[in-house]
């Protein structure tokens, strides 16, 4: 297999170096990607890379965290993180980094190294999957009529702490993606079904009305249900929101547990 690869950090010299020689040397898909919170929060779950590769430049205890972004994803393990640095920068990051495992990299940055390590990293990804598959054996069932999966929800709000606590309500029961904006959203489902979303009225541009008449004029998303959070300030214009874009409903922030359940179950069954 060939590794699909992210590489991010402030020092855009050496990102765009390696970028380059991992394209053309290597024939690795890479993926740029801005060091800021919130892109980096967007893109993993978008682009699902096996190897995220950081390049840290004149960094600061608040610039490091930037990268904690990284760590639901990465502390499962199947992503694997380089970080390539100074001593200085790597010492500033080992010490303020909510990361729980990262390969470190001195610069100058060895390409033979580097090279090595992902080869390394390929046979092993190959290496599991060939353990699993030969773990597996198919059965179709003749008495089954159907096959039943988790449903798929997508939750859409620019409010990370948000994200975070309906994604830990919400995942023994679903499958639940969270992205940050509607321009997110709609690369997400341009790739991924989804059964229902969960989406903010206020929002930086597009904010939830328009993000919801979009889905409306698109023959692909315009059957996906969609349910708006919202705080009660805003209850009187999401009633006329509702009646002028009939969404399936809404939930006042912060929803409980069981409302956003309900809700969910009202309309998916």
């Amino acid at each position: 297999m060939k590794l699909k690869i992210m590489i991010t950090g402030k020092n855009k010299k050496i990102a765009l170096d390696l970028a380059g020689h991992l394209e053309g040397d290597r024939g690795y898909k890479v993926i740029k990607c801005e060091a800021s919170m919130d892109t980096l929060f967007d893109a993993v779950p978008l682009e699902i890379p096996d190897v995220i590769i950081i390049c840290l430049g004149n960094e600061t205890k608040e610039s490091v965290k930037v990268y904690n972004a990284l760590a639901e994803s990465t502390n499962a393990d199947w992503i694997k993180v380089i970080v390539v640095a100074n001593e200085e920068d790597t010492n500033l990051f080992t010490a303020n980094t909510g990361l729980r495992k990262m390969m470190l990299m001195p610069r100058p940055v060895s390409l033979a190294a580097l090279y090595s390590k992902l080869v390394e990293i390929e046979n092993s990804i190959d290496e599991n999957n060939n353990k699993v598959n030969s773990l597996i054996k198919e059965y179709v069932n003749p008495n089954a009529q159907k096959t039943i999966r988790r449903k798929h929800v997508l939750v859409v709000d620019d409010d990370q702490d948000q994200l975070m606590q309906i994604k830990e309500h919400l995942s023994e029961f679903y499958e639940v993606t969270v992205v940050r904006s509607g321009e997110a959203a709609f690369k997400y489902l341009d790739k991924h079904k989804v059964d229902i979303i969960l989406l903010d009225y206020v929002m930086p541009q597009p904010d939830g009305p328009k993000v919801l008449a979009s889905l409306k004029t698109n023959k692909e998303f315009s059957s996906i249900p969609v349910v708006f959070l919202t705080g009660v300030s805003d209850r009187d214009k999401v009633l006329k929101t509702i009646v002028e874009l009939k969404p399936q409903g809404y939930l006042i922030k912060p929803a409980k547990k069981s409302e956003i359940v309900a809700k969910i179950i009202d309309i998916l069954g």
